[in-house]
């Protein structure tokens, strides 16, 4: 072989691998959700098998979290491609609220999409004699995991309700799968869950515990101040043993990626989610309140330029 050529060839491979880890390096897209007998879980198990299947180069993964703000923490330190948060924490992440958990701006984080509403569901035991959110004083009560979505949800309902944790005789830190585990063993009174209706945890409970949901009212909503708690509804029959409808607050959930991953990796994200919800439904019914309409509205961090390309083909926004 000529001197020429073996240089031609040699100074082609030192280009392929200088160049390889850059092109691949996009097409790692690893999906953050929540503790896995949570909604975020099975979500993002369909959304990464909805990837794999319309984006053929992507390597697609799962990781379990501890949710919303770990989520968006690894987002900003480039550890993850998209994963899902809570509206409130998304917004405190964004502006830096220290008081939340946010030191400082998460200023890469981008959103991707708004999907489905959580509710606030404070499942209490009936044994308990808890029926109003004044009568959890005094009574041994779940918040969710230290820092977690949930928690952050707890503190500024309690908060409204003129409570704080001091008023409970037992604070515990723990995913719902866990806090729902000690209500079962009469180890803890009620917890408070941020998740979409129809918790396979709760439904579990309620068949080997008679529990209520406790009701939060309009007026702890105001007192919030915050346009991310919005009145909801959880529907009569949610749970065994629910006979009507329950008041309670409704938080939009958020789909977020960062301002390192590729637009065209984006934008064929989020096109094949909304071509596929029907994959996403059948992971889990809170899917069903994913509405393509609604999901460039009102984002709490600038939509990534791969989303927004889709919406703008899509009409959703000009």
């Amino acid at each position: 072989m000529k001197l020429r050529t073996l240089l031609r060839t040699a100074s082609v491979g030192v280009l392929v691998t200088l160049t390889a880890p850059a092109a691949l390096a996009g097409e790692f897209i690893n999906v953050l959700t929540g503790g896995t007998s949570g909604v975020y879980y099975p979500l993002g198990v369909a959304l990464s098998q909805i990837y794999g299947k319309a984006i053929p180069d992507a390597k697609s993964s799962v990781q379990s979290t501890k949710a919303s703000a770990e989520n968006l923490n690894l987002l900003q330190a480039g550890k993850g491609e998209v994963g899902f948060t809570l509206g409130d924490a998304f917004s405190n992440a964004w502006k830096g609220d220290a008081d939340a958990g946010f030191k400082t701006p998460l200023n890469k984080l981008r959103t991707l999409a708004a999907i489905y509403p959580n509710y606030i569901q404070i499942v209490a035991s009936a044994e308990s004699g808890i029926r109003s959110l004044a009568d959890l004083k005094g009574k041994r009560v779940a918040v969710g995991a230290p820092k977690s979505g949930t928690e952050l949800n707890a503190r500024a309902i309690f908060k409204a309700a003129g409570m704080s944790y001091d008023d409970f005789s037992k604070v515990e830190y723990l995913p719902f799968g866990e806090s729902v585990e000690l209500m079962k063993n009469r180890q803890l009174d009620a917890t408070l869950i941020s998740a979409g209706l129809g918790v396979a945890a709760v439904r579990d409970l309620a068949t080997s515990l008679k529990v209520l949901i406790v009701p939060i009212t309009p007026d702890v909503i105001d007192r919030i101040g915050d346009a991310a708690y919005q009145p909801g509804v959880i529907p009569a029959d949610t749970y065994s043993g629910q006979g009507g409808e329950v008041a309670t607050i409704a938080i939009q959930n958020f789909l977020v990626t960062h301002e390192g991953v590729p637009a065209d990796t984006v934008y064929k994200m989020t096109k094949a989610m909304f071509e596929n919800l029907d994959q996403m439904v059948a992971a889990h019914g809170a899917a069903k309140g994913i509405k393509k309409e609604a999901a460039a509205k009102a984002p709490p961090a600038p939509l990534h330029p791969g989303a927004e390309k889709y919406y703008r083909e899509a009409g959703l926004i000009k």
